[in-house]
C-alpha cells in the first residue's frame, strides 16, 4: 500500500520550509533509518530520516524548492512493483499553502512518524521516477496526521439545527479564553512566552493585544514561581489560567499544584478555594524525546481536590475549557500538540459550555466498546473505522474527563456490547485504562463476554529515535488487534 510522505515540521509553529535536497533517487531501496533528505528553515537544516521500509517510488517536490507547506506531500513510499503513477507533483508556495491541511505535527498514529514514510529526521520523500514494488500487507492509516471525523451522534449538549464551524483545536482553546477573559475581568492567563510570543504553540495568539500585559503575564522561566503565584491569585479570589510550555516542565510546580491548590479547600474547612486552570500540552509530541513525552492523566487523576480534562475534539476543547475556568476547583486541563493544528467542527453559539465528569459518545456500534481520551480517541476513531470495513461494529466512547470519571457511560455502553478494549498513549502500570477495567469489573462483570483489553504506550520512557518513537506508541493496528481478540476473531 502505497504511503504518502508529507512535508515535515521541524516545530511545532513551522507552517513551511525548504527541500533543500534528495540523498535517495526513485527507485532505491529503503529501510528505516535511511537518510532521504535534507529540509531546511530560516533557523535549522533536518536530515529525514526513514522510518518505513519500501522503496522510493515517485518524488512529488524536487530539490530546492521553497515555501513547501508543512504535510504538503513530497513523495511517495511503495511496495516493490506497485503502481504510484497516479500519484501527482505538488505545488508549492502560496498554492501549496492554500491547498495544505493545518496540521503542525507530523507524527503518526500506528503507521509511522510523519505521515507514513518518515518524519523530521524521519519523513521520506521520493522523486519523479518509476515507482517499485513488492505486494505487502496494507497498513492501518495515520490516525494523527489524519485525524478521523467522528461521527454525528445525536447529544443534548448542541441544539439540533445549530451552524459548526470548522477551526484548529489551537483556535478553539484561544476562543474560550477570551470569550472568558471578556466575561470576567478577574480571569487572566500567564506563563512562559504566553504574551508577547503569542505562546510557544499560538494558543495565546491575540490575547495580549486585545487584553493588555495585566491580565497576559509573560512569566520567567521557573514553573514552580510562578505556579505558586497563580494558586496565591486564586486563594485571593481572582482565576488564573497558567500555561505550562509542557506538562513535563510542571513536575517543577507539582507541589504547588497538589499540596496547595488541591488540598488548601479540604484542609481550611471550605473557607478557602483556589478557582484555577493548569493548562498546557501533555504527552508525546514528534521526537522530542522521553523529558518531554510524559503522559501525567493518571498522575494527577490519582489526586482528590482536582478535576483532569483532556479532551480531543476542537468542541470540546473550548466548551471543556470555558468549564474548566468557570469552575471554583482547581482544574488540570491536558492538551496535546499534535492536535493542536488539527481542524473540526465547533458549534456557532454564543456561550458553548460542556459539563465537566460527563463522557460522550463519539460512534456508536453494538459489537465491542472502544473507550479512550485525548489524542487516544484518534486511535480509537480510525480503529472503529478498520473494524467497519470487516463488518464489525465499534461503540467508541471518548471520556473527556478523567477525573472524575464518567464510568456510567461506559457501563452502559458494555452492557450493550459485551466487551471492551481501552486505550491510552500513557504506561500501563497504574494508568487511566487500568482504572477503567477495573471499574467496569465492579459496575458491569456480568456483563462481560471476555476480560477487558487495554492498548497502551509500551513501558518504556520514550525514544528519540522516530522508528523507536513509533514502536513505544500505540498504533491503530494495536487496537484493531484487540477489538479482534475480545470478540475471539
Amino acid at each position: 500500500m502505497a504511503t504518502d510522505i508529507l512535508m515535515p515540521a521541524l516545530s511545532p509553529t513551522m507552517e513551511q520550509g525548504k527541500l533543500a535536497k534528495w540523498l535517495k533517487k526513485e527507485g532505491d531501496r529503503i529501510k528505516s533509518g535511511d537518510v532521504l533528505a535534507e529540509i531546511e528553515t530560516d533557523k535549522a537544516t533536518m536530515e529525514v530520516e526513514a522510518v518505513d521500509e519500501g522503496v522510493l517510488a515517485k518524488i512529488l517536490v524536487g530539490d530546492g524548492t521553497e515555501n513547501v507547506a508543512v504535510n504538503t506531500p513530497i513523495g511517495v513510499i511503495a511496495a516493490e512493483g506497485e503502481d504510484v503513477s497516479t500519484a501527482a507533483p505538488q505545488p508549492n508556495g502560496a498554492e501549496a499553502r492554500a491547498m495544505a491541511p493545518n496540521i503542525d505535527a507530523t507524527r503518526e498514529t500506528g503507521s509511522g512518524a510523519g505521515s507514513g514514510g518518515g518524519q523530521a529526521k524521519g519523513e521520506v520523500p521520493a522523486g519523479d521516477g518509476v515507482p517499485a514494488t513488492v505486494p505487502a500487507a496494507p497498513k492501518a492509516p495515520s490516525a494523527a496526521a489524519s485525524p478521523p471525523q467522528p461521527q454525528t451522534v445525536s447529544t443534548p449538549e448542541v441544539p439540533e439545527g445549530t451552524e459548526m464551524v470548522t477551526m484548529t483545536v489551537r483556535e478553539a482553546l484561544r476562543d474560550a479564553m477570551a470569550e472568558e477573559m471578556r466575561r470576567d475581568k478577574d480571569v487572566f492567563v500567564m506563563g512562559e512566552e504566553v504574551a508577547e510570543y503569542q505562546g510557544a504553540y499560538k494558543v495565546t495568539q491575540g490575547l495580549l493585544q486585545e487584553f493588555g500585559p495585566k491580565r497576559v503575564i509573560d512569566t520567567p522561566i521557573t514553573e514552580h514561581g510562578f505556579a505558586g503565584l497563580g494558586v496565591g491569585a486564586a486563594l485571593a479570589g481572582l482565576k488564573p489560567i497558567v500555561e505550562f510550555m509542557t506538562w513535563n516542565f510542571a513536575m517543577q510546580a507539582i507541589d504547588q499544584i497538589i499540596n496547595s491548590a488541591a488540598k488548601t479547600l479540604y484542609m481550611s474547612g471550605g473557607q478557602m478555594g483556589a478557582p484555577i486552570v493548569f493548562r498546557g500540552p501533555n504527552g508525546a509530541a514528534a521526537r522530542v524525546a522521553a523529558q518531554h513525552s510524559h503522559d501525567y492523566a493518571a498522575w494527577y487523576s490519582n489526586v482528590p481536590g482536582l478535576k483532569v480534562v483532556m479532551p480531543y475534539s476542537a468542541a470540546d476543547a473550548k466548551g471543556l475549557l470555558k468549564a474548566a475556568i468557570r469552575d471554583p476547583n482547581p482544574v488540570i486541563f491536558l492538551e496535546n500538540e499534535i492536535l493542536y493544528g488539527h481542524s473540526m467542527p465547533v458549534p456557532k453559539l454564543d456561550d458553548f459550555v460542556l459539563p465537566i465528569g460527563k463522557a460522550r459518545i463519539h460512534r456508536e456500534g453494538k459489537d465491542v466498546t472502544i473507550v479512550s481520551f485525548g489524542i487516544g480517541m484518534t486511535f480509537a476513531l480510525k480503529a472503529a473505522e478498520e473494524l467497519a470495513k470487516e463488518g464489525i461494529e465499534a461503540e467508541v466512547v471518548d471520556l473527556r474527563t478523567i477525573r472524575p470519571m464518567d464510568i456510567e457511560t461506559v457501563v452502559r455502553s458494555v452492557q450493550k456490547t459485551n466487551r471492551c478494549v481501552a486505550v491510552e498513549e500513557g504506561f500501563p502500570q497504574s494508568g487511566v485504562t487500568a482504572e477503567i477495567g477495573m471499574r467496569i469489573m465492579e459496575a458491569a462483570f456480568d456483563y462481560l463476554d471476555a476480560p477487558v483489553a487495554r492498548v497502551t504506550g509500551k513501558d518504556v520512557p520514550m525514544p528519540y529515535a522516530a522508528n523507536l518513537e513509533k514502536l513505544a506508541l500505540p498504533s491503530v493496528g494495536e487496537v484493531v488487534q484487540a477489538a479482534k481478540a475480545v470478540l475471539y476473531r
